[in-house]
């Protein structure tokens, strides 16, 4: 994942609440009527657990891009990660990584942070030709991870470019909930009288090392795909239950 700036893109610290929430099995039902591409029509034909799922019971794939910048209108995907996985366990043989070529240019600065270079993306395919494996890893699952903007955004303008119709996908965002715990806004009276407190980081690496789990390498697909589950599954272990509702975590 580009981790540049990612503060800045950080999401709220409260949990919506019941009445915000899509209901996410009749949006898909309605989009299966609605859409043209046959690839995407499949992938809303799955369906998705309903809201009142247990998250032992519920399908999940943790998920992660790697772009060339931050805009998702001008900034395109060089590399998709994923990895199926439950709330038990992290099926890591089933993992699925793609560099894909991007339909504008490479910079140095993002070279750098995922060392994908131009000789890689133009040997790669366009997404579009590889769309069809990408939708069936997530078919059916709810998607786990750290930053839902990036990779809801930039993988909804990056269809809408190749086949004129976006995606919409429900996701668990583990730094949304790392934010509902430590974004948390002080009440007028205890910040005046302590003063504006620093913020806690809840980037990937950052909250990783709270609840104890291994320092990995950056900016790889498929390894920060599987740092955000692993981040999941603590996250659940320590501040939830395993009964705990999809709903309560989903956005």
């Amino acid at each position: 994942m580009f981790h540049l700036g990612r503060t800045d893109l950080t999401p709220g610290g409260t949990s919506p609440s019941k009445t915000e929430l899509p209901d996410w099995p009749a949006r898909f039902a309605a989009l299966v009527e609605n859409t043209q591409d046959p690839r995407l029509r499949a992938y809303y034909a799955a369906g998705v657990p309903a809201g009142d799922t247990v998250l032992t019971e519920v399908p999940l794939v943790a998920l992660d891009i790697e772009t060339t910048g931050l805009d998702p209108v001008r900034d395109g995907i060089v590399s998709i990660g994923m990895v199926p996985m439950s709330l038990e366990r992290i099926l890591a043989s089933a993992s699925r990584h793609w560099i894909v070529r991007p339909r504008v240019p490479l910079d140095e600065k993002s070279v750098t942070l995922h060392g994908i270079t131009d000789s890689q993306v133009r040997e790669a395919p366009d997404l579009d030709a590889i769309l069809t494996e990408v939708l069936e890893a997530m078919a059916g699952r709810v998607a786990i991870v750290h930053c839902r903007q990036i990779e809801r955004q930039f993988l909804d303008q990056a269809l809408r470019r190749r086949i004129g119709e976006g995606i919409v996908f429900p996701t668990i965002d583990t730094m949304a909930l790392e934010a509902r715990v430590h974004r948390r806004s002080i009440p007028g009276f205890l910040s005046r009288l302590f003063g504006t407190r620093e913020l806690v980081s809840i980037r990937l690496a950052a909250s990783r090392s709270r609840y104890g789990l291994p320092r990995y390498g950056l900016h790889h697909a498929l390894t920060d795909a599987l740092a955000t589950g692993e981040l999941f599954q603590a996250q659940i272990a320590h501040r939830y239950r395993p009964d705990t509702r999809l709903e309560a975590v989903w956005s």
